[in-house]
């Protein structure tokens, strides 16, 4: 089983590919998320991983466009990372030494407190990954440090100067796996899609989570998202309980593309349970 993630080793998202393959998987780093999309729908691999929402930040906005814009895959699982940041540097280097520190955008947002406690007037540089940050710091030639995972940690026996320096313990990252198929019913599944309306009225929306809302079909998640077509086009995102292929929620899916303007369906898939 060949796995792709967004690379490179070390970040989160290996994390996730390690935990939807097994000893047997082989494992491929890819540049960008629409390159994952575009090794499984070539067979290169046979899944791919990426994020789709952060229990801090919200939606990953790339992996909603390659879902509604781009491919036909299905998303067949859903893995649930906790997401610890650790403070890491060179065995010489103390927390009171620190000279600059690497970080990707995201860790040095979720980890403020932190940084403006203990490291107040330590320049930062910009990386693009939490893996990346780890390298640089350690190739740089001043008391460098870096914000970078308790993986990357381990893979490189860098010393960890501070662990779980996030602001917050339930920070965690929803990823989902990418197939040309879906999973088969468990009896204890979700479904994700996306529909857009045929007019802009009032009441729309509401007659489309009707149909969901009358049948019994509990929506897990709903939000919106610029069509991008027109300004003031969106198209509407949600889970729901159940497996598309239940007659209920098959039902329900009849109905909504009778009044929607497009549905897509990207996948039904065991719900996570971690």
């Amino acid at each position: 089983m060949k796995i792709a993630y967004l690379g490179p080793a070390g970040t989160f998202s290996e994390k996730a590919a390690l935990e939807a393959g097994d000893q047997q998987s082989t494992y491929l780093p890819m540049a960008s998320m629409p390159a994952v999309m575009t090794a499984v729908e070539t067979r290169a691999v046979d899944y791919g991983i990426l994020p789709i929402e952060n229990s801090l930040e919200g939606a990953v906005s790339i992996t909603l466009d390659v879902l509604i814009h781009e491919t036909r895959l299905r998303i067949c699982r859903e893995i649930v990372i906790p997401i610890r940041h650790m403070l890491v540097a060179k065995p010489d280097v103390q927390l009171d030494t620190i000279e600059v520190l690497y970080t990707h955008q995201q860790p040095l947002a979720q980890s403020r407190r932190f940084i403006e406690r203990c490291l107040p007037n330590v320049p930062t540089v910009a990386t693009l990954s939490t893996a990346a940050a780890l390298v640089e710091a350690l190739a740089d030639e001043r008391r460098a440090a870096a914000l970078t995972t308790l993986h990357a940690a381990e893979r490189a026996q860098a010393n960890i100067l501070a662990y779980d320096v996030q602001d917050t313990t339930n920070n965690r990252t929803r990823f989902v796996v990418l197939a040309p198929e879906d999973a088969a019913p468990t009896g204890d599944d979700k479904t994700s899609l996306m529909f857009t309306s045929k007019v802009n009225r009032a009441g729309a929306l509401h007659e489309a989570l009707a149909i969901f809302a009358q049948a019994g079909i509990n929506l897990s998640k709903i939000e919106s998202r610029p069509a991008k077509a027109e300004l003031g086009d969106y198209v509407f995102l949600v889970d729901i309980d159940g497996h598309r292929h239940e007659p209920v929620v098959a039902e329900a899916l009849q109905k909504l593309a009778t009044i929607a303007g497009r549905v897509k369906i990207f996948g039904s898939y065991p719900k996570f349970r971690g």
